[in-house]
Parts: C-alpha cells; structure tokens; sequence
C-alpha cells in the first residue's frame, strides 16, 4: 500500500527565519549548490574550466565520457564528484585557486541568496558554529562560502591531497550522501541542531539535525520533507525563476 503524505509546511521569509533563530542551535550545517545559492558551480566550474583552457584535451575527453555515462546513470554520483575533482591532477593549485576566485566571481555570485546569507549573519551573531559541505570541489566551495565569512577549516567539499602545491588525484573526501553525514562526524559534529539542504544527497545529513530545513528542495527531497514533517523555503529568486 502506497502512503500518501501530506505536503509540506511552507514558510515564508519571516517565518523561515524566525523558525531557525528561536532555536537558538550552537551547530549550524549548510549545503551549498542549491541551498546558499542557485545552480550547480561544481559543474559549471568544470564546464568553465575546460572551456578556458586549463585542463588538456585527454582530460577533457575523459571527464566528458564519463560524465555521459553519470547522465545514463552508469557512474555513481559520488565517483562523479570525486572525478570532477581529479580531473586537475597534475596542475599548480595556486591557479585553480585563482580559476575558482574568477568563476564565482563572474558566474556564481550574482546568484546567491540573500535570504540565506542574512540568517548565517544573524545565527553568527547569535554564536552558532557554521559549517559548510559540499561535494563540489573545495576550491569553489571555500572560495564562495567566504561571502558568508565561513572559514576553510569549516568546510568540508571534495577534495584531493596536494603535494609540493601541485595537485594529485589522491582522493582525501567526497562528502556526497551519506558521505556528509559521515565527514560531520569525522571533525565531530554529531548531532547539529539545524541542519540546510536542497537535495536527495543532502537527506542523510538533515536527518542528523535536531531540526532539518530543507531550502529550495527538488522533488526527491520534498517527498522526503513530506515524509518526516520537516517545512520548508524558497529563496524569492526562485520563486520568480519559477514564475517565467
């Protein structure tokens, strides 16, 4: 028998916010893609950087086979992140750090939301611990989450070892899934009293939280919010997005 669960709580703005700073958490743990801001920069980054150049064509057929069969779901999407990082073994980390710096400036930064970087601003204020996770790539990511004044050694993304300042294709972690639930554990983060996600990949950490809120949440992921009562919130820009 199919059980069919009511939809949804929605809040609004001032209700969102109000929900999340009457906890008062002490733990705060926030997704990126999709969550801070809109869109994917950890494909848009590989996209961008192939395009500019700084991979060789080996690679860039590579990562472009592999990635059709991700589509086909022959690659998992945990091997695909972990790929799209591998991708740059060999080159200067000093100038994926610059490629990054460049990318979300020109392509991702316009697209944050304010609503969220307003109430990381206010959970700081309150004293919560922030941390970011992500499966992008952690160049992207550290770049990006420093609008939100969220250090590196708060951020857990996809990353490889890098050795004399070059980049390796040593995988150290790839926080997709369950993944990110188990990288929070790992630097002791056990229990957050709020939890952010937009995706099916973020579930396994939003169920840590003693209250989850998932942000722009796709159909897998509402289902989910359905199923356990969690309410959720639409940043406005992708309300009127979703109006054209």
């Amino acid at each position: 028998m199919t059980v069919t669960h009511a939809a949804p709580e929605r809040y609004t703005p001032t209700e969102f916010e109000a929900a999340v700073l009457a906890l008062r958490p002490a733990t705060a743990v926030f997704d990126c893609d999709g969550t801070l801001w809109s869109g994917d920069s950890g494909y848009g980054f590989m996209v961008w950087s192939i395009e500019a150049g700084l991979v060789s064509r080996s690679a860039s057929d590579w990562i472009d086979s592999r990635y059709r069969l991700y589509l086909n779901d022959q690659v998992s999407e945990t091997e695909m992140c972990g790929e799209m990082v591998q991708l740059y073994a060999g080159l200067q980390e000093s100038e994926l750090r610059r490629a990054a710096a460049d990318y979300f400036r020109s392509h991702v930064e316009t697209h944050i939301f304010p609503e969220m970087h307003a109430l990381i601003e206010k959970l700081r204020s309150q004293g919560a611990d922030i941390w970011a996770v992500s499966s992008t790539n952690n160049w992207v990511i550290e770049e990006g989450v420093r609008r939100f004044d969220i250090p590196p050694s708060h951020v857990l993304a996809a990353a490889v070892n890098v050795a004399n300042g070059r980049i390796t294709s040593d995988l150290m972690d790839i926080p997709s899934g369950d993944g990110k639930s188990i990288a929070l554990r790992r630097v002791g983060v056990e229990s957050p009293e709020v939890v952010f996600g937009n995706s099916i990949f973020d579930a396994a950490m939003l169920r840590m939280a003693k209250r989850a809120f998932p942000v722009n949440p796709t159909p897998a992921l509402l289902e989910i919010a359905a199923e356990h009562g969690w309410g959720v919130f639409y940043p406005a820009s992708v309300l009127t997005d979703s109006k054209q």
